[in-house]
């Protein structure tokens, strides 16, 4: 007998477990979160929130509280003199972010509470059984004071990082290997930092990444640093003295960065990983506990927030009535974006670290102008924002719909109602369907159905029936014709 019956256990508390856990309550459906930890950890590793991810946070009304937060940087300085511009992204977010994760994860977690989900901290899971009709977990309190605790869910999503034990239960391989050791993490008060927001540094032996936090005084401001030495490469167990964060900065940058004070600090390895099968009957990985890569780039709790945005909707479909097989399309179409995010991370971070003095002074000549070359600039901006990113290979099937100018506004805004969205030609009239949302359409573009995370789902001609099929292999509940 269990203890407590939901539809759907997340596991782990991070971004990807609370915008699982938000989307699926505000669908209507029973939602309880477990986290190991008793306690919001006061530190995190993420600091940077790309444009994809902040149309994905407006569309839960959460983006101004976050934005509200933060600092904005346009422009990227990666290795010599070459930058990566925003200012041409395709959203209305043309910057990256700068934020502590915690202010995401408040964002989110009081996103997930309101909609009516139950968080539980200091909750380990230590055993998961699968049947034909749900999953049993068994967990138990930190303290290992009670009882063991059952839970019973149709579905169960493991978002509990890199060290997952749901993966671990679920026999998932995490093939893959170590590709930086002894990476530091500190937040470092300087007395006169970057003028151009994000900055990086690097000699052949050593780099260096700043990024602005925004909380100053007349004495300076707050920054989060990264820093590498080749030559010193120790466990993640060795004490990080402030010395070594000082020194490796200013080499890194080839000047006296100024710094005043370092209030937290962090030694890390990563890995380059990612499981081969996110779902496995219905257990299903997201997040850290899929994919694991180089934090050059930051794309980690990005990628991760929109694993669950694209989970969760398929999740309450199915919930719904929906076809099992719906599910399927969670592996085929995260997986292949997993795999680019890992590729893409480690292809930055190795370009970081060269090591011979030709390759560097190639990568230092060529990248400049590369960066200046509109279709590339473009490219390298949409895959590091997000919003180039698609599901599928061609046609505007798969494409985010953000882009798509309505006369009712903003698609973001729309969707704060977690529905599919009919979006109409301009001047066609309104189509005869409940359950779903309508728009129109100000320029000259064809109708398209709209998923619920914001993906375009089909397009053609309002009138046809062919967005009605759609709709009702992927939300049944959703599809009746208006009386």
């Amino acid at each position: 007998m269990t203890d407590h019956d939901v539809d759907v256990l997340v596991v782990g508390a991070g971004p990807t477990g609370l915008t699982a856990a938000g989307d699926l309550a505000r669908a209507g459906r029973s939602v309880t979160v477990l986290e190991r930890w008793a306690t919001v950890n006061p530190s995190s590793r993420a600091f940077a929130v790309m444009a994809r991810t902040l149309e994905v946070l407006d569309a839960r009304g959460l983006a101004e509280d976050v934005l509200a937060h933060g600092q904005r940087a346009s422009q990227i300085r990666i290795f010599g003199d070459a930058r990566l511009d925003l200012t041409h992204l395709d959203s209305p977010y043309r910057f990256v972010l700068i934020t502590p994760q915690t202010n995401v994860d408040a964002a989110l977690a009081r996103y997930a509470e309101t909609q009516g989900a139950d968080i539980r901290r200091g909750v380990e899971v230590v055993d998961l059984v699968q049947d034909e009709t749900g999953v049993t977990v068994t967990a138990r309190t930190n303290d290992d004071a009670g009882p063991l605790q059952r839970f019973r869910a149709r579905y169960v999503i493991g978002a509990d990082g890199a060290h997952s034990t749901v993966r671990r239960l679920v026999g998932a391989q995490f093939p893959g290997k170590t590709l930086l050791s002894s990476i530091v993490l500190a937040d470092v008060k300087l007395a006169h930092g970057p003028d151009d927001g994000l900055k990086l540094g690097n000699t052949r032996q050593v780099f260096g990444f700043l990024a602005p936090y925004g909380r100053g005084d007349a004495d300076g401001a707050w920054y989060r640093a990264m820093v590498w030495d080749r030559d010193h490469q120790v466990p993640d167990t060795e004490p990080v003295d402030n010395t070594e964060v000082i020194e490796v900065l200013n080499r890194a940058f080839n000047a006296d960065m100024g710094v005043l004070e370092i209030s937290w600090k962090s030694r890390f390895h990563c890995d380059e990983r990612q499981v081969a099968q996110y779902r496995h009957s219905r257990v299903f990985l997201a997040g850290d506990a899929a994919h694991v890569h180089s934090p050059v780039g930051g794309q980690g709790m990005n990628t991760g927030i929109q694993d669950a945005a694209n989970l969760a909707w398929k999740l309450a479909a199915v919930l719904g009535g929906a076809d099992d097989s719906l599910l399927d399309s969670y592996q085929d179409e995260r997986h292949p974006i997993g795999r680019r995010v890992v590729l893409q991370s480690g292809v930055m971070t190795r370009a970081v670290t060269l090591y011979p003095r030709f390759a560097r002074s190639m990568r230092n000549l060529l990248a400049p102008k590369l960066l200046r070359v509109p279709v590339v600039r473009d490219a390298m901006a949409g895959s590091f924002a997000g919003t180039g990113l698609r599901y599928g290979r061609r046609g505007p099937v798969g494409t985010r719909a953000t882009p798509i100018p309505l006369a009712e506004g903003p698609l973001t805004e729309l969707q704060r109602t977690p529905q599919f969205v009919v979006i109409r030609e301009r001047g066609a009239d309104p189509v005869a369907v409940s359950g779903v949302l309508q728009a129109k359409r100000t320029d000259d573009g064809p109708a398209v159905l709209v998923r619920p995370d914001g993906y375009i789902a089909w397009t053609g001609s309002s009138a046809d029936h062919g967005w009605r099929l759609v709709l009702k292999a992927c939300a049944p509940a959703q599809a009746a014709t208006a009386p």
